[in-house]
């Protein structure tokens, strides 16, 4: 796991967090990793800061669940209104869900016109892929190299990003991540677009009939790549001729947050077959969501029942409802836009004076920036990313990597992040890589 907690050095930290952490293990096990040498031990949060038990406040720059902001007042006072009159499941009438999934769809293009609620991203992605190898009779799906979907069997079965312990299903391939920074001049989309070609024509081959392709729109997990805005038509293409769907996957990159479209796919003037959503809709209550075509829901609803019993509860829409109000009332989709071009600015201005920078990327609210070696041989550096990432957290700015080998700076923060807040980020960072040249 990038940027994980190594428990020897359990003995090195204060006693009250070593008591937690042993606590922990005690009760939930080593699966349940912790973020940082020195993990952060947080009571409280409001807007995009993290307290500690002794008020020290943490600039959070990574966490994309609180999409709105941790603890948005509007949102939190939506959900303790409808916990107070009604929270139950959907096989009862009633107007809410109706009138989220009205909005809701309205956001998207005219094809994708139907909504089936999970509680979160994980179920959301496993629904999908249901949804997909129903509607094609296939079972192959194809991913990028480290991809990351979920920790259902199957969203973890297409999620290498887990680690080598986590197998691969046996029908999904990997294809390469549209990585800009070392493309060398040639047309990512198009790349892409031959290696998903392969990859069906693999599948086909050894009598496997392909089923989708998955992926978010900025590869997140891959290294985040975000441009050229419309490097994902080759494929799109590609796929609809060959009847293969496309699943975009939205949960980290949707909800307004690369700034210029609601949906990251929308960047690439594509649409999908089905778009997957989790946690940031309802700010980090449990709901998510699928939206398809109606004509791939009808083929699935009429011959298997689905039903989800806390997926769509009246509270979690009750906080959808309000996470849309906001983004629509704040102008947040807009700030993303514009604080996001200042944090990019701020950090190719730290490129030119730290040539450990090898690239700086992104999109919004949603950053990369590359460590290597040296410019000349672009080798991925992430013995210093993670440096970079702890020596933050020790300055109370958190930050987390991203990419195959750990040497990109993930850069995720809520919405409501200000260029105030980005100077906090900007100054901590051109301090850190200074004391660490």
């Amino acid at each position: 796991m990038v940027n994980g907690f190594d428990a020897a050095r359990l003995g090195s930290l204060p006693e009250r967090e070593r008591k937690l952490i042993e606590r922990r293990q005690a009760l939930l096990g080593p699966s349940y990793r912790l973020f940082y040498e020195t993990p952060v031990h947080v009571t409280r949060a409001e807007g995009v800061w993290l307290y500690g038990p002794d008020g020290e406040a943490y600039l959070d720059a990574y966490n994309n669940v609180p999409s709105v902001g941790h603890c948005h007042p509007h949102v939190t006072q939506a959900i303790a209104r409808q916990a107070a009159e009604l929270n139950t499941h959907t096989r009862y009438l009633g107007e809410q869900i109706l009138d989220y999934s009205e909005r809701l769809l309205a956001t998207f293009p005219a094809g994708l016109d139907r909504v089936m609620y999970t509680c979160t991203g994980s179920e959301a992605v496993d629904l999908a892929l249901r949804l997909a190898r129903y509607y094609t009779g296939g079972t192959g799906i194809i991913i990028t190299e480290n991809a990351y979907h979920g920790v259902t069997t199957s969203a973890a079965e297409i999620s290498p990003s887990l680690g080598s312990n986590m197998p691969l299903g046996q029908h999904v391939l990997t294809v390469s991540a549209p990585d800009t920074y070392r493309a060398e001049g040639r047309d990512v989309g198009v790349a892409l677009a031959e290696d998903v070609a392969n990859a069906i024509a693999h599948f086909r081959r050894r009598g496997i009939t392909p089923a989708a392709f998955i992926a978010d729109g900025i590869f997140s997990t891959d290294g985040i790549f975000a441009d050229p805005a419309g490097f994902l038509k080759p494929v799109a293409g590609l796929l609809k001729d060959e009847g293969v769907l496309y699943i975009a996957d939205e949960v980290q990159p949707g909800f307004g947050r690369l700034g210029s479209h609601m949906w990251g796919f929308m960047r690439h003037g594509i649409t999908p077959d089905i778009v997957v959503m989790g946690k940031p809709m309802g700010n980090g209550m449990p709901i998510a969501a699928v939206v398809m075509t109606s004509e791939i829901q009808e083929r699935f609803g009429q011959d298997i029942r689905y039903f989800n019993t806390f997926g769509a509860n009246n509270v979690s829409i009750a906080a959808a409802s309000a996470v849309l109000d906001v983004i629509e009332t704040e102008g947040l989709m807009q700030n993303a836009r514009a604080t996001g071009d200042y944090m990019l600015e701020g950090m190719r201005k730290l490129q030119e004076k730290f040539p450990v920078i090898g690239d700086v990327r992104g999109a919004g609210l949603f950053l990369g920036l590359e460590f290597v070696t040296d410019p000349a041989s672009r080798t991925a550096d992430g013995a210093l990313a993670l440096k970079v990432v702890n020596a933050l957290r020790d300055r109370r700015v958190l930050i987390s990597a991203s990419g195959g080998q750990g040497n990109v700076l993930k850069i995720r923060p809520p919405l409501p992040f200000t260029r105030d807040n980005a100077d906090v980020f900007l100054g901590a960072l051109e301090d850190v890589l200074s004391e660490i040249d």
